[in-house]
């Protein structure tokens, strides 16, 4: 930030661009971390090239392998080819192998060459880079949840970075026109589970009160939950909140191989019938999301979700602010089920979408939901919702929809999502 006495104006240069600068001229600066211990320090930021030297030692010949070193904090121009012995970075070592290893097999090699082509060198550069963007992303999104896992985000397909017009929210963005309702008045229980006064707040409401000791759910998918709110005298840990405390688990924003974009795994084993997360976005009229939804038909992609639990007036749109179910993937076969839930708004067309483990699900497993979910056509409480997902899918709008192929790939796909 520069400041005179008449005004103030932010710096367009970047952090690292200021780093450099401060290196190059061999400027201390506090703010940045760069003092006079440091000033000189060389970490590698990343490994760009490798080769092979032959060197003659007398009548023995000794190969030398070489790497180029891309330091943190100097420009490329700065960049070293340095001997194998003299770089501690395990880790970025294994990653350049890697990632060369997965070139040469994309190029149809057996073995790297004692020189690397410059489309090879460009290749591992572009995905070092690609890897550096992603650790930021990751970290923002880290930066801005409140639930306990983390989020990991891993690219080992392409050269896809983050995506565009896209901005993570933990909770959901209320559209224009539309006004939710708090509630008015909690329940006075002290042990919601096991003494419940007047049903608890699900017996408030005439409906089984939703959850185990464990947390999980042990109603049938279709009837609602209704949670405490925030004007019952039971606190955060009551057994009676599960949805609102957030996500619990570690959670990868990965990107698929099979041209399924982006999607997400669980990094830890997840129980049967416990939540994962909301679908959070844009509540939106039905009126805006037709609208939208031509829109999305063109552009080939639609993240909008149906409430349509009691009337079909408002949609959740996650095209453009979401969480991470914005990344979640439709399957014929999902792990994943969606109950309507009531916390602190108890407006029937308004439901909060939480989804919730049908099995359980091992670590290193994707999450996916049916985007065309049917719970049972006999039962009236649970066609409520059948049609959730009628706008979630590709394309979406609602009055006029072409086949689009699932690529889910399970052995009872219904081949086409819609």
């Amino acid at each position: 930030m520069l400041e005179t006495e008449f005004c103030r104006v932010a710096c367009i240069a970047t952090v690292a661009q200021l780093e450099v600068i401060c290196r190059e001229q061999g400027v201390k600066c506090d703010e940045l971390g760069i003092n006079k211990h440091n000033l000189c320090d060389y970490e590698v930021e990343y490994l760009c090239d490798y080769k092979k030297k032959v060197i003659n030692i007398g009548k023995t010949q000794i190969v030398q392998e070489l790497y180029l070193v891309k330091w943190k904090g100097y420009p490329e121009s700065s960049n070293t080819w340095e001997p194998r012995k003299n770089l501690k970075c395990v880790d970025l070592l294994n990653q350049f192998w890697e990632d060369l290893n997965a070139e040469m097999r994309r190029q149809k090699k057996r073995a790297a060459p004692r020189r690397l082509d410059p489309a090879t060198v460009s290749q591992l550069i572009q995905r070092a880079k690609l890897r550096q963007t992603l650790k930021q992303w990751e970290t923002h999104l880290n930066s801005l949840g409140t639930h306990k896992g983390h989020i990991y985000v891993r690219n080992q397909v392409d050269l896809e970075g983050p995506p565009k017009n896209f901005t993570y929210i933990n909770d959901y963005k209320v559209g224009d026109g539309i006004l939710l309702n708090e509630v008015s008045v909690g329940c006075e229980c002290t042990d919601c589970l096991e003494n419940p006064v007047e049903g608890c707040c699900a017996g408030a409401s005439q409906h089984k009160f939703a959850y185990n000791e464990l947390g999980q759910v042990r109603i049938r998918p279709g009837l609602p939950i209704y949670e405490c709110n925030k004007r019952c005298r039971c606190g955060i840990d009551c057994s009676n909140r599960v949805v609102q405390r957030g996500i619990q688990y570690s959670l990868c924003i990965f990107r698929t191989d099979n041209g399924r974009g982006w999607g997400v795994k669980t990094m830890e084993r997840i129980r049967k019938n416990t939540f994962v997360m909301e679908y959070v976005g844009e509540i939106i009229t039905t009126e805006e999301a037709e609208r939208r939804g031509h829109i999305y038909d063109k552009e080939g992609a639609t993240y909008l979700f149906d409430l349509d639990y009691v009337d079909d007036e408002y949609t959740v749109d996650a095209a453009h602010y979401g969480n991470i179910s914005h990344f979640v993937n439709h399957s014929c076969d999902p792990n994943l089920q969606v109950y309507n839930v009531f916390i602190d708004n108890l407006d029937e067309r308004l439901p909060r979408i939480a989804f919730f483990a049908t099995r359980g699900i091992k670590a290193g497993e994707e999450l996916t939901f049916d985007y065309n979910m049917k719970i049972d056509p006999v039962d009236a409480e649970s066609t409520k919702m059948d049609s959730n997902f009628s706008l979630t899918g590709l394309p979406g709008s609602p009055k006029k929809r072409m086949r689009v192929e699932c690529k889910c790939g399970v052995p009872t796909c219904r081949k086409y999502l819609f």
